[in-house]
């Protein structure tokens, strides 16, 4: 599918932070998964699969419209940022955008699907996105303690202290045709973002799916998903509505159901 998708009049630009392997196996990540998913998968995303290895990309998207420019997450981050820990850092994201031809302080909105680290990385320095408000469902923001506690004083309270977060709850308009909408399972207050323009609906799905295995087989679990049953549903929900999804972790960004 083409680097760019057009929804109408909304641009969907694809932006990798990274790529490298996960800390676990494939197998150990998805442990219930029947061998019909993983040969599914194997044919939906071949490059993942290195022996028994997952190897993934990390990766944020840019919405433009004729007045917005809205970031979905903001990557692994830099050299010390939370993910340095086991993701490769530092990631590309800024050279990204300059190549895109866009300053961070460009940037209007800043939508974090999560707060997990290599979802957070380039806003933990709130200068980063000067210039953005930074939107999170209430649910995850109340969830911090639980998730990365290391998470409230290095990101949400800079933020908040700045009026750059805005919380939640549920679904919310980012802009005409874009809106976040609360996708829990993945982590307490997950959430995907929407475009919608006539009869297509793009979503831009975070870690509601983080490997071809879920989009093989929507039912299976992800071993740090906080709470599978609430993931499956979010998941089904989500593919049932979308007619193309761009997706934070596969090789391809762009997947049409």
């Amino acid at each position: 599918m083409t680097d760019v998708y057009v929804v109408g009049d909304v641009r969907v630009r694809p932006l990798t932070d990274g790529t490298g392997e996960f800390f676990h196996p494939a197998r150990e990540a998805f442990p219930m998964a029947a061998e019909s998913a993983w040969q599914a998968a194997r044919d939906l995303d071949p490059t993942a699969f290195r022996g028994d290895r997952w190897r993934l990309r990390f990766r944020c998207f840019l919405i433009t419209t004729g007045t917005r420019m809205i970031l979905v997450d903001a990557g692994i981050g830099p050299v010390d940022s939370p993910a340095a820990s086991w993701a490769p850092v530092p990631g590309r994201l800024l050279d990204q955008l300059g190549e895109a031809g866009v300053d961070p302080s460009d940037i209007d909105t800043v939508a974090l699907s999560h707060l997990h680290t290599d979802h957070i990385g380039w806003a933990v320095s709130p200068t980063r996105f000067r210039n953005a408000e930074h939107i999170l469902q209430r649910t995850e923001y109340e969830a911090v303690d639980q998730l990365n506690p290391e998470l409230r004083h290095r990101l949400l309270d800079p933020l908040r202290a700045d009026g750059q977060l805005r919380l939640v709850d549920g679904a919310a308009s980012l802009t005409p045709g874009v809106r976040v909408s609360h996708t829990p399972g993945h982590t307490p207050g997950h959430q995907v973002v929407l475009v919608d323009r006539g009869q297509e609906t793009l979503a831009i799905t975070g870690d509601l799916l983080v490997h071809a295995i879920q989009l093989a087989d929507p039912d299976v679990a992800y071993l740090l998903e906080v709470d599978h049953e609430l993931a499956r549903q979010s998941r089904r929900e989500v593919l049932d509505a979308a007619t193309i999804i761009a997706t934070a972790h596969l090789t391809e960004p762009f997947h049409r159901l």
